[in-house]
């Protein structure tokens, strides 16, 4: 919604509580009538969509939706028809049916993970990275439309995501860590925050050593963000594993992401061990395929499962969890042992990352990086990527709000928009400025996130 300027300057000049609230259920109503619209328009249209694309970002919230408007505003003013398949954090929306996609000219698949492909096999597939759908739309149009667009091919006869494309190793892997990564999300959120609550609503003086749980209330908030926090190492390694090797490898990442918690190798050896359960997976199922067709029914019910899982624990037991249990316990005992100096060196490299590409494969390391800390116990780290993931969007609000002679009418009505998504730590709201003018936005966000990190390291109080 926020999208909208004439909606976003009528929040910014409401006179009351109740005028802003009005406002924002006018627009909810108003927004589900148009896309209830475009529903039932999509049903009754019978002609045929020119392109279907599909976007997807690793966490499904920004650039996701960001690439899909893009697209459907440029072949709009094309004159071409579309229909955008999102892939999101609230699920996938918009898909195309089965005629629709044996009618199209051709496919723009715009992610950072790994969506469904098998069902484009045969057609014209363009693959970029969502930032192209934001930033080349009409480049990306144009190559679809021009016959040169590579015939995408799946590499089994089963539903399997993978592709013959041109993409590297290095751009497979990622996406398939951040299909894992996007995964964890919601756990790593919601356990955090209830974590947070627990340490908030509790007494310190009461038991320092049980702290968090000395009160009945910030025991539940605690037991409930370690249960979720819990499944965080099984779902990571699950879903990397799925992305390499489809459904069959789910329940083998899983385990071995349980098998990397309870080995003490951590985020590590979660990461390792989806890897592994994956290219394993995809190993039997070739090896299978082998065997006779009577053999079929019984591949996904049995051969699969109790193969991929006893390989997966030997794996995991004798070759993966000792030498990833020694790398994470050093790295453990070095971030505990860090003096304070030394782990506000360490927060502005991670504060630079976050903010150097704003939500690219960098941004994701340092928070991937911050999200193993948070597993190994250690929160100073996360707090300080958590600081600089907020600093640009807030840096740039507080420009556009103090200095408004140096930005454009319509930059200017972007200062409500980025104080939300500063609250909401999502640093996508700087993309536009950054891609407009990054020899002095870039180094101006990465030099606020530092300074961030400075001002946490003088907020901070000790708990003894």
């Amino acid at each position: 919604m926020l999208m909208d300027t004439d909606f976003k300057d009528s929040l910014i000049n409401a006179q009351s509580v109740e005028e802003f609230m009005d406002l924002i259920n006018q627009k909810e109503a108003a927004q589900k009538a148009k896309e209830e619209e475009k529903e039932e328009a999509q049903k009754e249209f019978t002609g045929t969509y020119r392109l279907l694309a599909v976007t997807a970002c690793p966490t499904g919230i920004a650039h996701t939706y960001m690439s899909a408007e893009a697209l459907e505003e440029k072949v709009k003013q094309m004159g071409i028809t579309i229909i955008v398949e999102t892939d999101g954090s609230g699920g996938t929306k918009n898909a195309p049916i089965a005629k629709e996609i044996e009618e199209c000219e051709a496919i723009i698949v715009a992610a950072d993970k790994n969506v469904e492909m098998a069902r484009f096999d045969g057609k014209p597939v363009i693959q970029v990275k969502v930032a192209d759908g934001i930033n080349k739309a009409e480049e990306l149009i144009n190559e679809a439309l021009s016959g040169n667009a590579p015939i995408y091919h799946t590499d089994h006869a089963s539903t399997t995501v993978e592709s013959e494309s041109d993409e590297s190793v290095g751009r497979q892997i990622y996406k398939h860590l951040m299909n894992g990564v996007s995964h964890m999300l919601p756990f790593v959120i919601g356990g955090g925050i209830l974590i947070a609550l627990a340490f908030l609503f509790d007494d310190y003086t009461i038991d320092p050593s049980n702290f968090g749980k000395n009160t009945p209330l910030a025991a539940f908030f605690k037991t409930a963000g370690d249960t979720a926090f819990g499944f965080m190492l099984p779902i990571l390694a699950g879903y990397i594993s799925m992305s390499i090797s489809d459904r069959p490898g789910l329940a083998v990442g899983f385990v071995g992401g349980a098998l990397a918690s309870q080995g003490n190798s951590g985020f590590l050896g979660a990461l390792v061990a989806g890897v592994a359960a994956g290219y394993l997976m995809k190993g039997l199922r070739k090896l299978f395929d082998y065997l006779p067709d009577a053999f079929e029914g019984l591949k996904p019910v049995l051969l699969y499962p109790f193969f991929g899982l006893l390989l997966m624990a030997l794996l995991m037991t004798f070759i993966i969890n000792p030498p990833v249990a020694a790398i994470n316990t050093a790295l453990t005992n070095a971030l505990n042992s860090m003096g304070g100096s030394s782990k506000i060196i360490l927060g502005m490299l991670l504060g630079g990352m976050m903010t150097v590409d704003m939500g690219g494969p960098i941004n994701k390391a340092a928070y991937v990086f911050g999200t193993a800390s948070i597993a190994s116990g250690n929160y100073d780290i996360m707090a300080a990527v958590m600081i600089s993931g907020m600093v640009p969007p807030l840096a740039i609000a507080l420009a556009t709000f103090f200095f408004k002679n140096r930005f454009t009418e319509k930059e200017q009505q972007t200062t409500l928009t980025n104080i939300i998504m500063e609250l909401s730590f999502i640093t996508e709201g700087s993309i536009p400025f950054a891609a407009s003018d990054p020899l002095h936005i870039l180094p101006a966000c990465v030099v606020g996130s530092i300074v961030g990190m400075f001002g946490l390291a003088l907020l901070k109080k000790p708990l003894k």
